[in-house]
């Protein structure tokens, strides 16, 4: 049975979702873990790698339609200074003063905003580090609201979630039930918002273990919920009061969100003027069927010095991305694979690699050159590409240099945009004779070019797709959303805690500080962009066809991200999703509908490889209770490969499970 992609809207039914030695001074556990990480960050990862979202709360439904988008404007960057900040906080730690979270009490009005609102947190309260230094939130000052993945922190002592009826990660549909003790509530429609909650399990000490309640979707950007707090018990069975019952927090607008990247976006493309991106051939090699193409693309360059690791995004006097005058064109390598000899032109896919890794990832998808059907080219993820390794440990055990993070995701989303104008431009790429026949033939089928993200490229991957004017479908695999949710659940978090736990001692004040960094890191990864993916696009964008794969009991992305993500773009769900007794979910894959013989844009497949259920809390599996990782293991799948072949170069999707879950080797 094949399952095609319709061009319309997404349909969705409505809501009814230390290791580190403490003697050791920070610059030098930074420098030992960028060395460690060095030797294991692509490990097991080369080969795997908007409008308000509705989830739907019966898993059979497909054609309910969700709700038109209020506004199709451009999103502007931001283009004021931040505000001054009139909140001060007497108390003397951020677990006093900035709890709970998120929450307007940290905002002032702006009207010139389109939410009308501009965050204002306190420089005083928020977490230090070893040394004593507080994390600088002048970058989260500028965002008009709080993020759309936004974890709300309440400071309950003692409480006993199940007790008091706390809907857990195990059945999320019982948190919209009237007797939920916890509602978040869009101020806006109404709507009450599905959610999963959990006390802090990266904390040692239960006084230390903040409650943390994750919404199951997308939060709307530019709407305002109220979270409210009924009746609690704690431990001993006795009532629970909390310091604050009831508040409201504002989410950012698009503008807020995206503004940069798309001024960024256009700024670029009109520089172009018409004329094809330049670059040149490094080198090429030949190897069977295969070609190995080294290149470096021109791309113009937005970031402060030559754009190398640490750099951070240059602005007018308006707060817009600026060129850089003195570089304006950054040299981003490229590596491709390619059909020696095809029979004609082929597609050829932009790829997005794994955790930390670089474009030589690419070289996974040689076994579509190989057999004649479509080559691939990738450029590095820079900001989190292996370069930036010893970046990266410093800011663990910095978190004020953290906005350089996501300022080179933007850079590098640019750079992945002309990549596919390269390919797509007949004269660029395909006109020279590394991209050609031995009999001078076009190798590349110019307009044809699709992208494929594994892992941190599914996660960013999506980000990249929803600007993107270059392709129409997207493939990502092993995927997910909002980092601050997918690290402390991660397999490869630990490598980075022996800085990060040094660094920030205390529990509350290390999950604050995930909080105030996500609110910078949504401009570069799927939390801030995947409302506008398949549905909502941005003005002179289209909407895009997505095939999300799942792999159950993934060790490196938690399943409830990629989850999320699903609830979020609207996708449908393969089902069954998997076997009896597979899931300790009530009912796995909550609020996701099932995959029809039609659906309109996005689709998620679960594959089963064996692996026991993940941890139902915010920790990473391990190998003794979690049996082995499963996260590279659809990319050896030979269904899963054909069905990616077929969804990228046609847009029909295979259903190759048939009315079975769909189990690999």
């Amino acid at each position: 049975m094949c399952t095609t992609l319709a061009a319309g809207r997404v349909t969705r039914a409505d809501y009814g979702d230390a290791m580190a030695d403490p003697r050791r001074p920070l610059h030098v556990v930074a420098g030992l873990v960028a060395l460690a990480l060095l030797a294991a960050s692509c490990s097991g990862d080369a080969g795997s790698g908007a409008g308000t979202a509705s989830v739907s709360t019966d898993t059979t439904a497909t054609t309910t339609t969700g709700p038109t988008p209020e506004t199709s404007s451009t999103p502007a960057p931001d283009t004021t200074d931040p505000p001054e900040q009139p909140f001060e906080c007497a108390a003397a730690t951020p677990r006093q003063c900035l709890l709970p979270w998120p929450n307007d009490a940290f905002t002032v009005a702006d009207p010139g905003t389109p939410t009308g609102r501009r965050l204002s947190l306190p420089m005083d309260a928020t977490p230090r580090n070893a040394d004593g230094a507080p994390i600088d939130v002048r970058e989260q000052n500028r965002a008009d609201g709080f993020s759309p993945h936004s974890v709300i922190l309440v400071d309950l002592p003692g409480l006993d979630p199940a007790a008091s009826g706390i809907a857990g990660s195990t059945d999320i549909g019982a948190s919209l039930a009237d007797e939920a003790p916890i509602r978040i509530t869009d101020t806006v429609t109404g709507e009450r918002w599905p959610y999963f909650a959990e006390l802090d399990a990266q904390a040692a000490d239960d006084a230390d273990r903040l409650l943390m309640v994750h919404p199951a979707a997308a939060l709307t950007e530019g709407h305002t919920y109220e979270v409210s707090i009924g009746e609690l018990v704690d431990t001993a069975g006795a009532p629970l009061v909390p310091a604050t019952d009831r508040w409201q927090f504002t989410v950012a607008s698009a503008e807020s969100l995206s503004g940069r990247l798309l001024a960024m976006r256009d700024d670029a493309y009109a520089g172009l003027d018409g004329a094809a991106p330049s670059f040149r051939v490094e080198s090429v090699a030949d190897n069977g069927g295969v070609r190995t193409v080294d290149a470096v693309l021109d791309v113009p360059l937005y970031l402060s010095g030559d754009g190398s690791s640490g750099a951070t995004l240059l602005l007018d006097a308006d707060g817009r991305p600026s060129r850089n005058p003195t570089t304006p064109t950054y040299p981003a390598a490229v590596r491709c694979v390619l059909p020696i000899e095809p029979a004609g032109p082929v597609p050829v896919i932009v790829y997005g690699h794994g955790l930390l890794g670089g474009r030589g990832e690419v070289d996974v998808l040689s076994f579509a050159a190989s057999i004649g059907v479509a080559g691939a080219c990738a450029t590095d993820w820079i900001g989190m590409s292996r370069d930036d390794l010893g970046t990266v440990a410093g800011i663990l055990a910095d978190l004020s240099r953290f906005a350089t993070l996501p300022d080179r995701l933007l850079q590098a989303h640019l750079n992945m945009l002309f990549l596919g104008r390269a390919l797509n431009d007949e004269r660029s790429l395909a006109s020279d004779p590394a991209f050609q026949t031995p009999a001078g033939a076009p190798i590349i089928a110019a307009g044809s070019t699709q992208f494929v993200g594994n892992s941190q490229g599914g996660i960013l991957g999506g980000a990249t797709s929803a600007v993107s004017t270059e392709w129409t479908r997207a493939l990502l695999g092993v995927p997910g959303i909002n980092y601050a949710l997918l690290l402390t659940r991660s397999s490869n978090w630990p490598q980075f805690q022996a800085v990060f736990d040094q660094a920030y001692t205390a529990p509350v004040d290390r999950a604050i500080a995930l909080q105030l960094i996500q609110l910078l890191w949504d401009r570069g990864e799927n939390s801030g962009y995947a409302q506008h993916l398949t549905t909502d696009p941005y003005p002179g964008t289209e909407p895009k066809q997505v095939l999300l794969v799942q792999s159950f009991g993934d060790h490196q992305v938690a399943n409830v991200s990629t989850d999320i993500l699903a609830r979020t773009i609207g996708a449908a769900v393969h089902r069954p999703s998997l076997g009896p007794g597979r899931s300790p979910e009530v009912e796995p894959q909550w609020g996701i509908p099932a995959l029809g013989d039609t659906i309109d844009r996005a689709a998620m497949f679960v594959w089963d490889f064996g692996t026991p259920a993940p941890p139902t809390v915010n920790l990473p599996p391990n190998s003794i209770d979690h049996g082995s990782d499963p996260h590279g293991a659809p990319s050896s799948e030979q269904r899963v490969l054909t069905q990616a072949l077929t969804f990228l170069l046609s847009g029909t999707l295979l259903d190759v499970c048939g009315d079975a879950p769909c189990t690999g080797g």
